[in-house]
């Protein structure tokens, strides 16, 4: 699922290079030192030269300040490295040395575009004729003719990426729901997405009152040690003045979500869950129809973000999780009151580096939201919440949900919704398969997770969605993305 290990070394060495020297006051009179310091040569390490290498590096760097690698910005969080990219194979389709350089020619006869030619041992695809057809390789009668499939391109779930005439991969940002898979698909790590260190250590060293709020799929992912405890301590020694488990937003959702669901149900309407950012670009993107459909609770991390808010008006507050659609949700949905900035955890962990911070084994004693709260983080989870929710609250409803695993089934049961053959009453939408916990910027397999995370889970006490909630004063806050009828149009925007 994860890029090689090497990729993730690159990617690691530059977040805390530009961390160590933002903190240091330093980044805008350095910054151009860290290529040379990273690939000192005079071998390369991982391309064929250092001075490739090094634009690579420099490429990364602008990313880590939230920049565009190149010249130009579309806007997306999502950025090819074009340097990096070069190295991916132009033709989707090849000659092998399985042809046999026959008589019979098949494969100039398949082609319509005059993109095979005969050559002195085989047969030749010219790439920039070529339409990526496949009937070449369809009539070859010794499969000689193979496609190439770019793992950015192939992996894609809303076919968002193509490549120019240089073969430089292209991402429509017009289609491109900001999952993130792309960029751990890529084998020569030419995909990355903007960061926002520089603006939290900015914020951490400012006077205004920061604040981390971290992602429910988060336990389990360092193991059974390193609890929520654990990651609040650790937030404390870095410059934040507290840390708040999202779960608790969780909760604070699924009040929001089961009421409006409930409220549909009697009126005999099909609502969406509103908590996946990517799930969401890809209603807004692709199916832009059904955004009236959507429910209008904000998620966990703006809940959470909007009572920190409601406290404290100028408080800074930053979202920690495995989700790359976080930062477009933060930043592309222009949602009043939530967080100001989204971190992964390789980029929140450079902070902690340059720092000298480590996460450190603790007691599992912090716990601010119920056990549902928790598994908001998998799929079916928010399904579980807003049932039990529900009964706590002795709803006369027993509505059917179509739990969409991954950004396939979600597209499937968008279609089903538009087309009017949904059978369910209500569409929980994941894009990454697993839901948060298969993040693409997971810290571990959320399969060799899932033991620690149970556990860690299993840890805490037993209390209710509603007796939990009625610890907190909602009434500060609203827990809704705007006022009623005009939330099509602010998605759409």
């Amino acid at each position: 699922m994860y890029a090689d290990e090497n990729v993730i070394k690159i990617k690691h060495e530059v977040l805390y290079e530009v961390a160590k020297l933002a903190f240091a006051g330093t980044l805008d009179q350095e910054k151009e030192h860290i290529a040379g310091k990273l690939v000192p040569g005079p071998k390369p390490q991982f391309r064929c030269c250092i001075y490739k290498e090094r634009e690579i590096i420099r490429q990364r760097v602008r990313l880590a300040e939230g920049k565009a690698p190149g010249p130009v910005d579309d806007g997306n969080i999502i950025q090819v490295i074009s340097s990096a990219c070069e190295d991916c194979p132009i033709s989707s389709y090849v000659v092998t040395d399985n042809c046999q350089n026959c008589i019979g020619k098949a494969c100039i006869n398949a082609c319509k575009f005059g993109a095979i030619s005969i050559g002195e041992k085989r047969s030749h695809i010219d790439a920039s004729k070529c339409k990526e057809c496949g009937k070449c390789a369809s009539a070859c009668p010794y499969h000689a003719i193979a496609g190439l499939k770019r793992p950015c391109k192939y992996n894609c779930p809303v076919n968002a990426i193509t490549y120019d005439e240089n073969g430089i991969s292209v991402i429509d940002e017009k289609k491109c729901i900001r999952c993130g898979l792309c960029i751990h698909k890529c084998p020569f790590g030419a995909i990355g997405s903007k960061t926002f260190i520089v603006d939290v250590i900015e914020a951490i060293k400012s006077d205004k009152p920061v604040y981390a709020i971290l992602a429910p799929a988060t336990e389990g992912q360092f193991g059974q040690d390193i609890t929520m405890e654990s990651w609040k301590k650790a937030a404390k020694l870095v410059g934040f003045d507290d840390l708040i488990e999202a779960g608790l937003g969780g909760d604070m959702t699924t009040q929001a979500e089961g009421d409006e669901w409930y409220e549909a149900y009697q009126k005999g309407e099909k609502k969406t869950t509103s908590c996946c950012p990517g799930f969401v670009n890809m209603i807004k993107n692709h199916y832009p129809e059904l955004l009236d459909k959507v429910s209008t609770a904000v998620s966990p991390m703006c809940a959470v973000s909007r009572m920190i808010k409601a406290k404290q008006p100028n408080a800074v507050t930053v979202f920690i999780g495995p989700c790359i659609a976080k930062k477009s949700e933060a930043k592309d949905h222009n949602i009043e009151g939530n967080v100001d900035y989204a971190l992964t955890y390789s980029e929140v962990r450079a902070i902690m580096k340059a720092k000298g911070v480590e996460l450190l084994p603790a007691d599992n004693n912090y716990q601010e939201s119920s056990t549902y709260g928790k598994r908001f983080g998998n799929s079916g989870g928010v399904t579980a919440a807003v049932l039990e929710y529900m009964k706590e609250k002795d709803y006369d409803c027993d509505p059917k949900v179509c739990k969409a695993n991954g950004a396939a089934e979600c597209k499937k049961a968008l279609l089903m919704l538009k087309a009017g053959k949904l059978t369910e009453d209500f569409i929980e939408g994941m894009a990454c398969v697993g839901g948060c916990v298969g993040g693409p910027s997971a810290f571990k397999d959320q399969m060799l997770s899932k033991k620690d995370r149970d556990a860690l889970i299993e840890q805490a006490d037993a209390r209710t969605i509603v007796g939990n909630l009625g610890q907190y004063d909602m009434n500060k806050f609203s827990m809704h993305r705007v006022e009623h009828g005009e939330e099509a149009g602010n998605l759409a925007e």
